[in-house]
């Protein structure tokens, strides 16, 4: 199985390297246009074959997508973040275009990808992509959720000062501060309701810790963080390599599901070899019905900033 990642920066590169020592792909191809960056990072990661154990192939490139050729899943971390003074639509319009030029490149060499969106705005950018390339929604999933869940379930387990692995909880709706939904009422401590160990006024603000957890990182490391979304991403994709129908809150194409038509959000979806092979319908309370509302129009009215690249 191949695995190419656009993208060579330490989101991408972290990626790779969790791919790689867990296994998941027989190779891995790091693409950036950076000169001489990817095969640097490559080469940094192959060096650890001994040490580690592993036995995947990893390899950089300059911008030479023939090295690309018959990937399985592509993942696209390629984009530039929000810089101080910068507006919202200079930040989409930027990326938008990086993000197209990617996908319709990978999709010459490896015509039957499933294609694994990373840069920011994410769901916007999963838009921009299934909008673009035409292919079926199966094949284009944003990895946010994965992201926001691992994050809702850290702080769950500080609240509860227990192994976050005896912990389940999900994080729907946009990947942004004040669009993503962690469902605090479903989540649970090894089956046990969490609202059991923990009140009200905590849950909440586990909540509010989470929805502004990457930029708690980004305060702290002044940069965005890389070691969990470039984890999450390799999580996602072991899932489809392996076919291991794993539930996993991704930013999928929303054709009435959850209430919305036309739309790119984070959803609780089975991802197999397929990709997306079946979005899960949680029956969520009012309240939450309406926070998904309220997080899709704030999403809408970002794709709106796409026109001009889809024109």
């Amino acid at each position: 199985m191949k695995v190419t990642i656009v993208g060579a920066g330490n989101v991408g590169a972290t990626c790779a390297d969790v791919i790689s020592y867990r296994g998941i792909a027989s190779e891995v191809v790091l693409l950036d246009i950076k000169e001489g960056f990817a095969e640097g990072k490559a080469m940094d990661i192959m060096q650890c074959a001994t040490t580690t154990g592993f036995n995947t192939k990893v390899s950089g490139v300059t911008n030479d997508y023939s090295k690309t050729a018959g990937s399985d899943v592509v993942v696209i971390t390629s984009g530039i973040p929000r810089k101080p003074g910068m507006t919202r639509e200079e930040l989409i319009g930027i990326n938008a275009g990086i993000v197209k030029s990617v996908a319709e490149n990978v999709l010459k060499h490896s015509p039957d990808t499933i294609i694994v969106v990373v840069s920011n705005p994410m769901d916007t950018m999963t838009y921009l992509t299934l909008k673009a390339t035409g292919l079926p929604k199966n094949r284009i999933i944003g990895m946010g959720g994965a992201l926001d869940s691992s994050r809702f379930k850290y702080y769950l387990s500080k609240a509860l000062d227990r192994p976050s692995n005896d912990v389940q909880g999900m994080v729907i709706g946009g990947h942004g501060d004040t669009t993503m939904i962690p469902l605090t009422r479903l989540a649970s401590y090894n089956g046990s309701p969490v609202s059991n160990f923990l009140s009200q006024e905590v849950l909440d603000k586990v909540a509010a810790d989470t929805m502004v957890g990457g930029a708690t990182l980004t305060g702290l490391l002044g940069t965005s963080a890389w070691y969990a979304p470039g984890a999450s991403v390799a999580y996602l994709v072991d899932s489809i390599l392996k076919d291991q129908k794993k539930m996993i809150a991704c930013s999928v194409f929303l054709e009435g599901e959850y209430g919305q038509e036309d739309i790119c959000m984070g959803v609780p979806c089975i991802i197999g070899k397929n990709g997306l092979e079946e979005i899960i319908d949680i029956k969520l309370d009012d309240n939450e019905k309406a926070l998904f509302a309220k997080s899709a129009d704030a999403v809408r009215a970002m794709n709106g900033d796409l026109k001009s690249v889809l024109a």
